[in-house]
């Protein structure tokens, strides 16, 4: 456990996307989860899950299955955020009918253990073994739990990346309209010898009767001063 603790640690999250994170990740948990044959990460958003990263065909075809009929161990596991191991897919009733279909692609065994965030469940991470009973030992589920909080580690700081970015973004928007809208009002102000609040107003009902957006029209007007 020290050594995937360790390993896990190593992950670099800076100037990273998420699935380059997220892929390296999952290649941590099959070799570091007892008995993992192929391992991968489900993102559930809004009510659309997705892979995000896995190592190994087989996962990726496990968790297809799963989507394909809108349940399964590790959409169960995403959306009410518990953990759910299956030892036996062949004897396994509570999603029979994906487990007769995974039992083709090779899965025998599975471990799927939710992403904690801020108090919620946002996936799961899903392991998965040729082996029947391969996650049936306390050392599998503590290992799970590590790579899990980790992989919710790497969500969170790159939604608070994307914010970030898209803040700064809304925030450069708002400066260049008010830049061009404060030029459009010096134009109007000469054109029509009216005042500032004046030429506002010539603005905002030109918007609402052309439903455009201020930032729009305020362009149009700049523009139209310009020498073709």
């Amino acid at each position: 456990m020290q050594q995937l603790w360790r390993e896990l640690s190593r992950v670099v999250l800076a100037e990273r996307s998420l699935s380059e994170v997220l892929t390296e990740v999952v290649g941590i948990a099959a070799g570091a989860i007892p008995g993992a044959e192929a391992t991968s990460i489900t993102l559930i958003r809004g009510e659309e899950p997705f892979t995000a990263a896995h190592h190994g065909d087989m996962a990726l075809a496990a968790d297809e299955l799963q989507y394909e009929r809108g349940y399964g161990p590790c959409m169960d596991a995403g959306r009410g955020g518990i953990t759910l191991r299956v030892d036996d897919m062949r004897t396994e009733r509570r999603w029979p009918d994906y487990a007769s279909h995974v039992l083709r692609v090779g899965v025998r065994s599975s471990l799927s253990v939710p992403l904690p965030y801020q108090g919620a469940a946002i996936g799961a991470l899903n392991v998965y073994s040729t082996q029947p009973g391969a996650f049936s030992g306390e050392e599998s589920l503590a290992a799970g739990r590590e790579v899990a909080e980790a992989v919710a580690v790497a969500v969170a700081n790159a939604e608070a990346h994307a914010q970030v970015v898209e803040q700064a973004r809304n925030m450069r928007l708002a400066m260049e309209s008010r830049a061009v809208i404060e030029q459009a009002k010096g134009v109007l102000m000469a054109q029509r010898h009216v005042d500032a609040d004046a030429a506002f107003d010539i603005l905002r009902e030109a918007s609402q009767r052309y439903n455009r957006k201020l930032r729009e029209i305020a362009t149009g007007i700049v523009a139209s001063t310009q020498p073709r």
